[in-house]
């Protein structure tokens, strides 16, 4: 099979991408299922489990369809490697055809969805090997690569269109993710999660992380991301501006602006409202000059989504015209 959405993805230009939410808390909050180890791809082996994963991805497809805007469509693999397979008992043949299981699917639903003004990406999911907030040992940047070399060899086997590692939560995996992804010709994105202090759960600042990964890889990475952290925690280290937040294009915002810690251990989500969440969004886009890319993370929903997509769908209609060149190189010129 070959990708035939690759010049539709979001760094080939300025269009607007929506994004689903935080698939595992909706799917145990919203759809009351049970999932092992938040391992959401084991709900491809239940009629269930499918009735409930197209819900999902429908609301959100048609949203971006209504708003004319692209969707970013991802695969529930980010606990689909061999560390969370060999506590599930999953072989690894098994693992392999769960990932195709989940690629043709998208690709089924993308067929039935997709419109010429609101193109639909197939976005292959990579997660953390460790816990996602929490890492307990991390791995070596060759380690890492070797690790996730084998779901980024699938993606591009069954034509993803890009993949994404996700909840990142120290640069050495992601710096191996990259790697990896680099060697088997994928399209590849970083998403950070940060902390209440704006730092990655590593302590190491947003600015380095992403100038670290840029500079050991050649920029290799399409682009990077934030995931699954409020907009309050970050926005001020976004305000301190350079070169390097060019390079974010997209946010994944979870609705509360507590802990990881308390947010996770909470019996339901913290369900505040769309329009604030979307405000937020807003302003994000005033520190953020390339952030086309707009989602959800923990305790968002369809409402949040759509109510962020119009937004900053209004926000970038209402932008003033592009300025001069010589203004433009004024402003390159005060990043350095």
């Amino acid at each position: 099979m070959i990708a035939k959405h690759r010049n539709k993805l979001p760094q080939s230009g300025d269009r607007q991408f929506l994004t689903d939410e935080g698939l595992e808390t909706w799917l145990s909050f919203h759809e009351r299922l049970e999932i092992p180890l938040f391992a959401a791809f084991t709900i491809l082996d239940s009629r269930q489990g499918r009735a409930a994963l197209d819900r999902y991805m429908v609301k959100f497809g048609k949203t971006a369809v209504r708003q004319k805007m692209g969707f970013i469509m991802s695969t529930p693999t980010r606990r689909a490697s061999s560390r969370w397979a060999t506590e599930l008992g999953i072989t690894s043949a098994t693992l392999k055809d769960m990932h195709q299981q989940a690629i043709l699917y998208l690709h089924s639903l993308r067929e039935g969805l997709e419109t010429y003004t609101s193109p639909f990406v197939l976005n292959g999911v990579l997660g953390p090997r460790e816990d996602g907030y929490n890492p307990n040992r991390q791995m070596c940047v060759i380690e890492a690569s070797e690790y996730h070399a084998q779901q980024i060899e699938w993606f591009a086997e069954f034509a993803a269109d890009m993949v994404s590692a996700s909840t990142m939560t120290y640069v050495e995996e992601a710096l191996g993710i990259a790697k990896a992804a680099k060697r088997g010709g994928m399209p590849s994105v970083i998403s950070f999660t940060l902390e209440t202090d704006g730092r990655l759960p590593s302590g190491q600042s947003l600015s380095d992380a992403i100038r670290q990964v840029d500079t050991e890889t050649d920029e290799t990475a399409a682009y990077f991301m934030i995931n699954c952290g409020h907009p309050a925690r970050f926005i001020d280290v976004l305000k301190e501006g350079g070169r390097w937040t060019k390079r974010i294009k997209g946010v994944r915002a979870k609705v509360s602006p507590t802990c990881h810690e308390v947010s996770d251990n909470a019996w339901q989500p913290d369900d505040r409202s769309p329009e604030y969440l979307a405000s937020q969004y807003q302003e994000l886009g005033q520190v953020l000059p390339n952030m086309t890319i707009m989602g959800g993370c923990c305790g968002t929903d369809h409402r949040h989504i759509g109510a962020i997509g119009a937004a900053c769908a209004n926000a970038r209609t209402n932008r003033p015209a592009n300025p001069c060149l010589q203004c433009r190189n004024a402003a390159s010129a005060s990043d350095l």
